[in-house]
């Protein structure tokens, strides 16, 4: 928890503040007094129950600095009540993760006196939002002095006004002295050892620290190909006959790392208390619009929207526009092969160093194009998604990623199939493959790492500075840390940096057999990311809201989908091997039918593992079946200890 820094409540009681809620300056007061009423009433009446203030302005405060900023916390007792609402997960006195209830609190391991500690300051923060999130309207028909602004019973009210742009921003703070030690431990040494990933958890959450975990994960299960692929590339650069012993090991390699994966993330989620808590009840998107209507699961009225007219858009509008932007993916490809036999051609007139770099050049151009079309891509995207009006978040998402796998994986990959089985031109096929690589990496460390940064020094250097000396050196006041912070960039998620991980696998599970430095190259690039999607989280964006997670959810099938048709690339290019063609000098059909056995062959072979290794280990489904039958034998007891008139009541 801040303790370094706490504000007075209108009642006089002190608090450490966790959140921040900007309104827009000209904000109504009616609204603001209102909302802030509802913030701080009783649960019983419909409140949120939490300690909300007006941030003052500092000593270099100034008219223009926006006056409706507020600072949320709550009492520890509160917090602690909230814990148990949305289910948290801690570690019990016997030494397995229990649901937090607060009449058990000091059966929980690292509960100590009044508990204070017991929480980390993540957790308060999410159980803030979540209440927060949570406010609903009574019989409001409206904002009070927005007539406009329609509220009905059971409304957010965070997301109405969020959505009409009258709540500017929602997010929590940073704790300097607990961010300085992390990024001490984390990124300020340069040294080889594994990340804190219980700390990043801490500070971060679950769903961030699953993150790092699994680059992390990635980055060392990439090292014996690395390893194996220097020799190849040494030693064997233009035995292409040799590399069929490389594309076996893919298969086996891409299978494997998932599968291992999955067990280790739930050993991690276990040990952070997410693998066996309940699923939250979603609410509606803030974006989702359509006829008022009473939801049936709870009784509430909220905006319903015909799936039927939903199925339309995205099937008479969402799919076409994918398929032109795939057909004008297929069209610069097309371009890009002109370009390369102009470049070829006038190497072979006139063979000098110079137009020897030239056969780098449309390579380079086209992967620079290919990043462009990826960025405009992923907007057009998000656009079309949100105009489907899906209603569930995660189902937004879903569509999102959906969409943007399938425009990735054709624009960043057609090229290589078609020089692989079209062509046939493995020398090309190494060309392309190691200068898209390489350039689409530099362009990831570029717009990952410095362009937010200078971007922010560009938009307040001032600001900036006094940020650094905030994070490193003094501590500031707190009007002046929340100016600062709300300065930030916002984090969008942990969406981009798993789509550049899911490319960076497709180059080298699919085409690393005839580039075998491939791994190299990225395990060199993981090893950089890890440093600067550190550095990005503690000192370019705002921080973000803790979110639970057990698994890193659809990207899980993303990369299990890749490792599938790694399988069905390498058996392909070992069938294209003149080695493997000498075993069938009369009948090509026969190869044929031999790569596609051999290839069926690995995929049952692949699925059969899938149910061989367990996801979760067998110590931690112990701790969990035995945890339930607790949990069953504990209602049992309840159950017959209540009088025989109650249970007869239940049963009519």
């Amino acid at each position: 928890m801040q303790k370094s820094l706490s504000v007075y409540d209108s009642d006089g009681s002190t608090f450490a503040p966790l959140v921040v809620i900007e309104l827009v300056s000209e904000t109504k007061e009616e609204a603001i007094a209102w909302l802030l009423n509802r913030v701080r009433d009783k649960q019983q009446d419909g409140g949120a129950e939490l300690l909300v203030e007006q941030l003052t302005p500092g000593a270099q405060g100034t008219e223009k600095d926006n006056p409706n900023v507020y600072v949320v916390g709550a009492s520890w007792q509160r917090l602690l009540y909230g814990a148990e609402d949305v289910g948290l997960f801690k570690e019990f006195n016997d030494g397995s993760m229990r649901g937090f209830t607060y009449a058990n609190k000091h059966n929980f391991k690292e509960f100590q006196g009044d508990g204070d500690g017991f929480l980390s300051m993540a957790e308060c923060q999410y159980i803030i939002k979540h209440e927060l999130d949570n406010l609903r309207a009574k019989d409001e028909a409206h904002v009070p002095g927005y007539p406009k602004m329609k509220l009905y019973p059971g409304k957010s009210v965070i997301r109405r006004m969020q959505s009409k742009g009258i709540l500017v921003q929602v997010f929590p703070l940073h704790e300097k002295e607990e961010l300085k030690r992390l990024s001490f431990s984390w990124f300020k040494k340069i040294k080889l050892s594994f990340q804190p990933l219980d700390d990043i958890r801490h500070y971060f959450g679950e769903g961030m620290a699953l993150y790092f975990g699994f680059l992390e994960y990635f980055t060392l299960a990439l090292i014996p190909m690395a390893l194996i692929g220097i020799p190849y590339y040494l030693f064997d650069w233009e035995d292409y006959d040799k590399f069929t012993v490389f594309a076996g090991f893919n298969l086996v390699w891409c299978t494997v790392i998932l599968e291992l994966w999955k067990r280790l993330s739930a050993s991690l989620a276990y040990g952070w208390g997410t693998l066996s808590r309940k699923k939250a009840f979603e609410e509606p998107r803030p974006g989702f619009h359509g006829v008022l209507g009473v939801n049936p699961v709870t009784g509430r009225a909220e905006p319903l929207y015909s799936n039927a007219k939903r199925q339309l858009r995205i099937y008479l509008v969402s799919v076409p526009f994918v398929l032109l932007c795939l057909y004008l993916s297929l069209y610069v490809m097309m371009i890009y092969f002109d370009m390369e036999g102009w470049a070829l051609m006038i190497h072979d007139e006139e063979p000098t160093f110079w137009t020897g770099l030239l056969l780098f050049i449309p390579s380079i151009i086209y992967a620079v194009v290919i990043e462009i079309m990826n960025l405009i891509y992923r907007y057009a995207a998000e656009f079309l998604t949100g105009w489907e009006n899906h209603r569930l978040e995660s189902t937004f998402q879903n569509h999102l990623v959906l969409k943007v796998l399938v425009f990735n994986f054709f624009n960043c990959f057609a090229s290589l199939f078609y020089i692989a089985f079209v062509m046939q031109d493995m020398v090309l096929l190494r060309q392309s493959l190691a200068t898209l690589l390489i350039t689409s990496q530099i362009l990831n460390q570029i717009m990952e790492a410095f362009l937010p940064y200078w971007l922010q020094r560009r938009r307040n250097k001032k600001a900036h500075k006094r940020m650094i000396k905030t994070m490193e050196d003094k501590e500031l006041p707190l009007s002046e840390q929340v100016k600062l912070e709300a300065d930030m960039s916002t984090y969008l998620g942990t969406f981009d940096d798993y789509l550049e991980l899911f490319l960076l696998f497709g180059y080298v599970s699919l085409f690393s057999c005839v580039y075998p430095l491939a791994a190299v190259l990225v395990v060199l690039n993981n090893v950089t990311e890890v440093y600067s999607d550190a550095f990005k989280m503690c000192k370019v964006f705002k921080r973000p809201f803790s979110e639970p997670a057990a698994n890193i959810g659809v990207w899980q099938l993303a990369f299990e989908a890749m490792s599938v048709i790694a399988v069905v690339t390498n058996c392909a290019l070992i069938g294209m091997s003149p080695k493997v063609k000498s075993y069938f000098p009369e009948s090509e059909t026969q190869l044929i039918l031999w790569v596609v056995g051999f290839e069926h062959f690995l995929l049952a072979s692949k699925f059969i593992l899938t149910f061989v290794i367990p996801d979760v280990p067998k110590h931690i489904q112990i701790k969990l079946s035995r945890l339930e039958f607790e949990s069953l034998e504990a209602l049992k007891k309840r159950h017959q200890k209540e009088p025989v008139y109650k249970r007869l009541t239940y049963r009519v």
